[in-house]
Protein backbone atom coordinates (compact mmCIF):
# COMPACT_ATOMS: atom_id res chain seq x y z
CA UNK A 1 0.00 0.00 0.00
CA UNK A 2 3.06 2.44 1.20
CA UNK A 3 4.35 1.48 -2.50
CA UNK A 4 1.33 2.46 -4.40
CA UNK A 5 1.12 5.78 -2.24
CA UNK A 6 4.35 6.83 -3.33
CA UNK A 7 3.74 5.69 -7.03
CA UNK A 8 0.61 8.26 -6.78
CA UNK A 9 2.62 10.80 -5.00
CA UNK A 10 5.18 10.80 -7.81
CA UNK A 11 2.65 11.09 -10.54
CA UNK A 12 0.97 14.14 -8.68
CA UNK A 13 4.30 16.13 -8.39
CA UNK A 14 5.32 15.15 -12.57
CA UNK A 15 2.09 17.02 -12.74
CA UNK A 16 1.50 19.50 -10.51
CA UNK A 17 3.97 22.68 -9.65
CA UNK A 18 5.64 22.41 -6.18
CA UNK A 19 5.55 25.75 -4.50
CA UNK A 20 8.53 26.93 -1.44
CA UNK A 21 6.74 29.80 0.77
CA UNK A 22 8.80 32.19 3.10
CA UNK A 23 5.53 33.18 5.16
CA UNK A 24 7.32 36.62 6.71
CA UNK A 25 5.76 38.61 8.94
CA UNK A 26 7.36 41.98 6.77
CA UNK A 27 7.19 39.83 3.53
CA UNK A 28 6.16 36.61 1.77
CA UNK A 29 8.24 35.18 -1.29
CA UNK A 30 7.16 32.26 -3.22
CA UNK A 31 9.60 29.67 -4.88
CA UNK A 32 8.27 27.43 -7.70
CA UNK A 33 10.10 24.41 -8.44
CA UNK A 34 12.27 24.86 -12.01
CA UNK A 35 11.56 28.49 -12.14
CA UNK A 36 13.20 29.76 -9.18
CA UNK A 37 12.05 32.59 -6.66
CA UNK A 38 9.28 34.03 -9.04
CA UNK A 39 7.43 36.62 -6.25
CA UNK A 40 8.63 38.85 -3.27
CA UNK A 41 5.64 40.82 -1.87
CA UNK A 42 4.98 42.44 1.21
CA UNK A 43 2.88 40.67 3.93
CA UNK A 44 0.01 43.51 3.40
CA UNK A 45 -3.77 42.74 2.29
CA UNK A 46 -6.14 45.62 1.84
CA UNK A 47 -9.73 44.13 2.67
CA UNK A 48 -12.85 45.80 1.45
CA UNK A 49 -14.26 45.82 4.77
CA UNK A 50 -17.55 46.19 3.12
CA UNK A 51 -18.04 43.30 0.66
CA UNK A 52 -15.25 41.76 2.36
CA UNK A 53 -13.32 41.11 -1.31
CA UNK A 54 -9.40 41.23 -1.73
CA UNK A 55 -8.68 45.23 -2.69
CA UNK A 56 -4.71 44.83 -3.33
CA UNK A 57 -2.16 42.25 -2.08
CA UNK A 58 1.57 42.79 -1.32
CA UNK A 59 3.33 46.15 -2.90
CA UNK A 60 0.39 47.56 -4.14
CA UNK A 61 -1.53 47.04 -0.55
CA UNK A 62 1.55 48.76 1.05
CA UNK A 63 1.42 51.87 -1.10
CA UNK A 64 -2.58 52.33 1.01
CA UNK A 65 -1.20 51.87 4.15
CA UNK A 66 -2.22 55.09 6.07
CA UNK A 67 -4.00 56.42 3.59
CA UNK A 68 -7.43 54.54 2.65
CA UNK A 69 -11.32 55.58 3.27
CA UNK A 70 -13.07 54.38 6.20
CA UNK A 71 -14.30 50.89 4.00
CA UNK A 72 -10.72 49.67 3.13
CA UNK A 73 -8.82 48.55 5.94
CA UNK A 74 -4.66 47.53 5.59
CA UNK A 75 -4.28 44.11 7.14
CA UNK A 76 -0.66 42.84 8.25
CA UNK A 77 -1.79 39.01 8.78
CA UNK A 78 0.97 37.62 10.16
CA UNK A 79 2.34 39.24 13.93
CA UNK A 80 5.22 37.90 15.35
CA UNK A 81 6.10 35.08 12.68
CA UNK A 82 2.64 33.41 13.39
CA UNK A 83 -0.99 34.22 11.48
CA UNK A 84 -2.83 36.49 13.81
CA UNK A 85 -5.59 37.16 11.36
CA UNK A 86 -6.59 33.18 9.43
CA UNK A 87 -9.03 34.07 7.17
CA UNK A 88 -7.20 37.34 5.33
CA UNK A 89 -3.81 34.80 5.39
CA UNK A 90 -5.84 32.44 3.70
CA UNK A 91 -6.84 35.07 1.01
CA UNK A 92 -3.27 36.12 0.73
CA UNK A 93 -2.16 32.55 0.10
CA UNK A 94 -5.30 32.00 -2.30
CA UNK A 95 -4.32 34.66 -4.23
CA UNK A 96 -0.07 33.72 -4.76
CA UNK A 97 -1.09 30.53 -5.09
CA UNK A 98 -2.95 31.46 -7.96
CA UNK A 99 -0.99 33.83 -9.49
CA UNK A 100 2.37 31.42 -10.03
CA UNK A 101 0.26 28.23 -10.91
CA UNK A 102 -0.96 28.89 -14.52
CA UNK A 103 -1.41 26.49 -17.64
CA UNK A 104 -1.47 22.38 -17.67
CA UNK A 105 0.19 22.12 -14.54
CA UNK A 106 -2.34 23.85 -12.22
CA UNK A 107 -5.16 21.04 -13.09
CA UNK A 108 -3.36 19.03 -9.82
CA UNK A 109 -3.38 21.18 -6.84
CA UNK A 110 0.22 22.19 -5.98
CA UNK A 111 1.89 20.57 -2.83
CA UNK A 112 3.41 23.45 -0.90
CA UNK A 113 6.25 23.57 1.50
CA UNK A 114 5.88 26.37 4.35
CA UNK A 115 8.49 28.11 6.54
CA UNK A 116 7.85 28.65 9.98
CA UNK A 117 9.32 29.96 13.09
CA UNK A 118 11.26 27.63 15.28
CA UNK A 119 9.34 26.42 18.43
CA UNK A 120 5.74 27.21 17.23
CA UNK A 121 2.54 25.90 19.14
CA UNK A 122 1.09 22.87 17.71
CA UNK A 123 -2.01 25.27 17.16
CA UNK A 124 0.08 27.84 15.17
CA UNK A 125 1.58 25.31 13.06
CA UNK A 126 -1.74 23.87 12.24
CA UNK A 127 -3.35 27.02 11.33
CA UNK A 128 -0.33 27.48 8.66
CA UNK A 129 -1.22 23.94 7.66
CA UNK A 130 -5.15 24.83 7.42
CA UNK A 131 -4.36 28.36 6.02
CA UNK A 132 -2.29 26.68 2.96
CA UNK A 133 -4.71 24.23 2.32
CA UNK A 134 -7.54 25.90 2.18
CA UNK A 135 -5.77 28.79 -0.20
CA UNK A 136 -5.72 25.17 -2.35
CA UNK A 137 -2.42 23.32 -1.33
CA UNK A 138 -2.82 19.62 -2.18
CA UNK A 139 -0.40 18.68 0.35
CA UNK A 140 1.19 20.69 3.39
CA UNK A 141 4.80 21.00 4.22
CA UNK A 142 6.59 22.82 7.02
CA UNK A 143 9.92 23.26 7.49
CA UNK A 144 11.36 25.66 10.63
CA UNK A 145 12.51 28.60 8.66
CA UNK A 146 16.40 28.97 10.37
CA UNK A 147 16.71 25.31 9.09
CA UNK A 148 15.38 25.92 5.52
CA UNK A 149 17.67 29.43 6.21
CA UNK A 150 21.25 26.92 6.89
CA UNK A 151 20.31 24.62 4.20
CA UNK A 152 19.58 28.31 1.95
CA UNK A 153 23.23 29.01 2.89
CA UNK A 154 24.70 25.79 1.87
CA UNK A 155 25.67 24.79 5.36
CA UNK A 156 26.37 20.89 5.88
CA UNK A 157 23.25 20.65 7.92
CA UNK A 158 23.01 16.94 7.33
CA UNK A 159 26.43 16.10 8.57
CA UNK A 160 27.97 15.12 12.16
CA UNK A 161 28.78 19.09 12.25
CA UNK A 162 27.97 21.88 14.20
CA UNK A 163 26.41 24.85 12.21
CA UNK A 164 25.20 28.00 13.62
CA UNK A 165 22.24 30.58 11.62
CA UNK A 166 21.00 33.58 13.24
CA UNK A 167 17.83 34.72 11.07
CA UNK A 168 16.78 38.35 12.14
CA UNK A 169 13.24 38.36 10.02
CA UNK A 170 10.46 41.08 10.20
CA UNK A 171 8.78 39.48 12.91
CA UNK A 172 11.47 36.89 14.90
CA UNK A 173 14.90 36.31 14.88
CA UNK A 174 15.71 32.86 15.06
CA UNK A 175 18.90 31.20 16.43
CA UNK A 176 19.88 27.91 15.96
CA UNK A 177 22.11 25.37 16.47
CA UNK A 178 22.44 22.21 14.25
CA UNK A 179 23.49 18.99 13.22
CA UNK A 180 22.96 15.84 11.80
CA UNK A 181 19.33 16.31 10.15
CA UNK A 182 17.96 18.20 13.33
CA UNK A 183 18.56 21.35 16.08
CA UNK A 184 21.07 20.95 18.91
CA UNK A 185 19.51 24.06 20.82
CA UNK A 186 17.37 27.05 19.64
CA UNK A 187 15.85 30.18 20.56
CA UNK A 188 13.16 32.47 18.70
CA UNK A 189 12.73 35.42 19.95
CA UNK A 190 10.04 37.60 19.06
CA UNK A 191 12.39 40.94 18.64
CA UNK A 192 12.88 41.82 14.72
CA UNK A 193 12.99 44.31 12.33
CA UNK A 194 8.75 45.71 13.09
CA UNK A 195 9.68 45.58 16.75
CA UNK A 196 13.14 48.17 15.74
CA UNK A 197 10.11 49.92 13.43
CA UNK A 198 8.17 50.56 16.79
CA UNK A 199 11.36 51.67 18.79
CA UNK A 200 11.98 53.76 16.01
CA UNK A 201 8.71 55.41 16.25
CA UNK A 202 8.34 55.38 20.21
CA UNK A 203 12.04 57.26 20.24
CA UNK A 204 10.41 60.09 17.95
CA UNK A 205 7.20 60.54 19.94
CA UNK A 206 9.48 60.65 23.05
CA UNK A 207 12.40 62.75 21.51
CA UNK A 208 10.75 65.27 19.48
CA UNK A 209 7.25 64.92 20.48
CA UNK A 210 6.26 63.95 16.61
CA UNK A 211 4.02 61.49 15.89
CA UNK A 212 5.04 59.33 12.15
CA UNK A 213 3.40 55.82 10.89
CA UNK A 214 4.90 52.86 10.60
CA UNK A 215 6.12 52.97 6.78
CA UNK A 216 7.37 56.08 7.44
CA UNK A 217 9.72 54.67 10.41
CA UNK A 218 10.65 51.61 8.08
CA UNK A 219 11.97 53.87 5.47
CA UNK A 220 14.31 55.57 8.02
CA UNK A 221 15.22 52.41 9.56
CA UNK A 222 16.13 51.42 6.26
CA UNK A 223 18.47 54.72 5.06
CA UNK A 224 19.66 55.46 8.97
CA UNK A 225 20.14 52.07 11.10
CA UNK A 226 23.28 51.13 12.06
CA UNK A 227 25.31 49.93 15.47
CA UNK A 228 28.52 51.26 15.43
CA UNK A 229 29.28 55.15 14.98
CA UNK A 230 29.38 55.95 11.58
CA UNK A 231 32.60 58.34 10.55
CA UNK A 232 30.24 60.25 8.00
CA UNK A 233 27.11 61.04 9.63
CA UNK A 234 23.36 60.85 8.05
CA UNK A 235 20.29 62.02 8.03
CA UNK A 236 16.88 62.46 6.86
CA UNK A 237 13.99 64.58 7.62
CA UNK A 238 11.22 62.84 8.98
CA UNK A 239 7.18 64.39 8.71
CA UNK A 240 4.09 63.88 11.25
CA UNK A 241 2.19 64.97 13.44
CA UNK A 242 2.94 66.98 16.08
CA UNK A 243 1.68 65.66 19.30
CA UNK A 244 1.21 68.80 20.93
CA UNK A 245 -0.50 71.32 18.41
CA UNK A 246 -1.72 67.86 16.26
CA UNK A 247 -0.43 69.92 13.51
CA UNK A 248 1.90 68.68 10.63
CA UNK A 249 5.70 69.02 11.31
CA UNK A 250 8.89 68.02 10.16
CA UNK A 251 11.96 67.36 12.18
CA UNK A 252 16.02 65.88 11.39
CA UNK A 253 16.50 62.66 12.39
CA UNK A 254 20.51 61.43 12.68
CA UNK A 255 21.55 57.74 12.61
CA UNK A 256 22.97 58.67 15.83
CA UNK A 257 18.92 59.05 17.02
CA UNK A 258 18.09 55.57 15.43
CA UNK A 259 21.29 53.75 16.67
CA UNK A 260 20.01 55.10 20.64
CA UNK A 261 16.56 54.06 19.70
CA UNK A 262 16.82 50.44 18.51
CA UNK A 263 20.26 49.76 20.38
CA UNK A 264 18.48 47.69 23.61
CA UNK A 265 16.57 45.91 21.11
CA UNK A 266 19.86 44.63 19.36
CA UNK A 267 21.08 43.89 22.72
CA UNK A 268 18.36 41.53 23.49
CA UNK A 269 19.25 39.74 20.27
CA UNK A 270 22.95 39.73 21.50
CA UNK A 271 21.92 38.33 24.48
CA UNK A 272 19.77 35.50 23.17
CA UNK A 273 22.68 34.53 20.70
CA UNK A 274 24.44 33.96 23.84
CA UNK A 275 22.42 32.06 25.87
CA UNK A 276 22.04 29.72 22.84
CA UNK A 277 25.91 29.16 22.64
CA UNK A 278 25.74 28.60 26.75
CA UNK A 279 23.72 25.83 26.04
CA UNK A 280 25.70 24.13 23.03
CA UNK A 281 27.28 21.28 23.82
CA UNK A 282 31.01 21.57 23.37
CA UNK A 283 31.54 19.54 20.48
CA UNK A 284 29.20 20.92 18.60
CA UNK A 285 30.64 24.83 20.28
CA UNK A 286 33.97 23.78 18.76
CA UNK A 287 32.45 23.45 15.60
CA UNK A 288 30.85 26.56 15.30
CA UNK A 289 33.73 28.15 16.74
CA UNK A 290 36.27 27.19 13.38
CA UNK A 291 33.60 27.52 10.93
CA UNK A 292 31.95 30.42 12.35
CA UNK A 293 28.16 31.77 13.01
CA UNK A 294 25.85 32.25 9.96
CA UNK A 295 23.47 35.68 9.80
CA UNK A 296 20.60 35.43 7.79
CA UNK A 297 17.40 37.92 7.01
CA UNK A 298 16.79 41.96 6.82
CA UNK A 299 18.81 42.32 9.87
CA UNK A 300 21.89 40.50 8.47
CA UNK A 301 21.79 44.14 6.07
CA UNK A 302 21.65 46.79 9.03
CA UNK A 303 25.76 47.65 9.29
CA UNK A 304 27.73 46.74 12.42
CA UNK A 305 25.39 44.12 13.28
CA UNK A 306 27.97 41.03 11.85
CA UNK A 307 31.06 43.18 14.16
CA UNK A 308 29.22 43.85 17.30
CA UNK A 309 28.22 39.47 17.60
CA UNK A 310 32.05 38.92 16.82
CA UNK A 311 33.10 41.52 19.74
CA UNK A 312 30.54 40.41 22.19
CA UNK A 313 30.85 36.75 21.81
CA UNK A 314 34.32 36.51 20.50
CA UNK A 315 33.20 34.13 17.37
CA UNK A 316 33.56 34.94 13.50
CA UNK A 317 30.16 35.80 12.07
CA UNK A 318 29.53 35.60 7.99
CA UNK A 319 26.72 37.09 6.26
CA UNK A 320 25.08 35.01 3.98
CA UNK A 321 25.00 36.11 0.37
CA UNK A 322 21.60 37.53 -0.51
CA UNK A 323 20.52 37.42 3.23
CA UNK A 324 16.54 38.76 2.85
CA UNK A 325 16.03 35.43 0.15
CA UNK A 326 17.77 32.16 3.11
CA UNK A 327 14.82 30.91 3.77
CA UNK A 328 12.78 30.57 0.73
CA UNK A 329 16.30 30.13 -1.19
CA UNK A 330 16.59 27.04 1.28
CA UNK A 331 12.79 25.81 0.88
CA UNK A 332 13.73 25.51 -3.13
CA UNK A 333 16.46 23.41 -2.41
CA UNK A 334 14.51 20.73 -0.08
CA UNK A 335 11.82 20.85 -2.99
CA UNK A 336 14.04 19.78 -5.47
CA UNK A 337 15.66 17.39 -2.98
CA UNK A 338 12.72 16.04 -1.11
CA UNK A 339 13.80 12.66 -0.61
CA UNK A 340 17.31 13.72 0.61
CA UNK A 341 16.05 16.48 3.06
CA UNK A 342 12.70 14.50 4.07
CA UNK A 343 14.33 14.55 8.16
CA UNK A 344 14.02 18.12 8.38
CA UNK A 345 10.90 18.63 8.01
CA UNK A 346 7.57 18.85 10.89
CA UNK A 347 6.03 16.29 11.56
CA UNK A 348 2.24 16.08 11.07
CA UNK A 349 2.41 15.41 14.93
CA UNK A 350 3.83 18.91 15.72
CA UNK A 351 7.25 17.98 16.69
CA UNK A 352 9.29 20.98 17.78
CA UNK A 353 12.60 21.75 18.46
CA UNK A 354 14.66 22.11 21.72
CA UNK A 355 13.63 25.42 23.29
CA UNK A 356 15.66 27.45 25.59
Amino acid sequence: MKTLSKYIEKFFASVSTDIGIDLGTANTLVYVKGRGIVLNEPTIVAVNTKTGQLVAVGAEAKTMLGRTPNHVEVVRPLVDGVISDFEVTEEMLSYLIGKVCSGSRSLIAPRVLVGVPSGITNVEMRAARDAARNAGARDVLLVEEPIAAAVGAKLPVHKAQGSMIIDIGGGTTDIAVLSLNGIVTSKNLRIAGDRLNRDIISYIRDQFKVLVGEKTAEETKVSLASVNFMADSKEVVVRGRDVVTGLPREVVITDTDIREAIGPSINAIVEAVRDVIEATPPEVLADVMQRGMYISGGGALIPGVSELLEEVLKLPVVVVPDPLRAVVRGTGIILENLEQYEELLIENEGELSPQL
